[in-house]
């Protein structure tokens, strides 16, 4: 009864490597070879040590990471992090506008389309950026190490955040560009306002193109960091 259908289950994520994108002050995934090889006994054995910071590649930001006293990581109830999946697409507004913001008028256009959306949604915002993915330069919009000062993507407004959180109560809210604040944002006004409201974040979701409008389901799963302040993230999607 439990049963799968694999060809229902779309990956979201990101592989962890060296060549894995991070923002820029951060430290970048680093996988360290221990041990890799035959043993004297004759059988294989292979062992690796990793680091890096909490927000590399496709990961969560926790609502602590912007809001003092709110969920650290290992707090994030998994409830808030699987569930009904919404997916708003940007990509016709925003294709002459690198630094798009989302407004609550494409929450609302999305609404005349699909109905209402329902409280408790964790929802997506598909800006096409993944096609940039690996392209530092062209994801980010510099690819000058600790420059944060030249960065171009899209990202979620203010107003649509304050729309997401006190209109429609989502639980959790993810986006396929290094940051849910667009690139020039300078005091990230989204993550403050979805952080205050406890509503996790998850940034470089991969494939979004994959994930239909609505009817999906999510699952966002990050490493159980007490304390942290946001955490590497597996996520995955199963259709309906």
């Amino acid at each position: 009864a439990h049963a799968v259908d694999e060809k229902k289950l779309v990956d979201l994520t990101y592989s962890f490597s060296e060549e894995t994108l991070f923002w820029p002050t951060a430290k970048p995934f680093h996988l360290e070879k221990v041990s890799e090889g035959r043993t004297p006994a004759g059988f294989w054995y292979s062992s690796y040590n990793y680091g890096g910071s909490e927000h590399v590649g496709t990961h969560l930001d926790a609502p602590f990471h912007f809001a003092e006293g709110k969920w650290t990581t290992e707090q994030i109830p998994l409830a808030r992090t699987i569930g009904a999946v919404v997916v708003i697409d940007v990509r016709p507004k925003s294709a002459k506008d690198r630094d798009y913001l989302l407004a609550a008028d494409d929450i609302r256009a999305w609404e005349k389309t699909h109905g209402r959306l329902p409280a408790g949604s964790i929802v997506l915002i598909h800006s096409g950026w993944g096609r940039y993915w690996g392209d530092r330069k062209r994801y980010f919009g510099t690819d000058e190490p600790g420059n944060v000062t030249d960065l171009h993507f899209r990202g979620l407004s203010p107003e649509a955040a304050e729309f997401l959180v006190k209109q429609r109560r989502v639980k959790a809210v993810g986006i396929d560009t290094p940051s849910i604040d667009h690139g020039p944002s300078r005091n990230f006004p989204a993550h403050q306002i979805l952080g205050a409201a406890n509503v996790p974040i998850f940034e470089n979701v991969a494939r979004m193109e994959l994930i239909p409008p609505k009817g999906a389901t999510v699952f966002a799963i990050p490493m159980k960091i007490q304390g942290g302040s946001g955490a590497p993230l597996r996520i995955f999607g199963l259709l309906p």
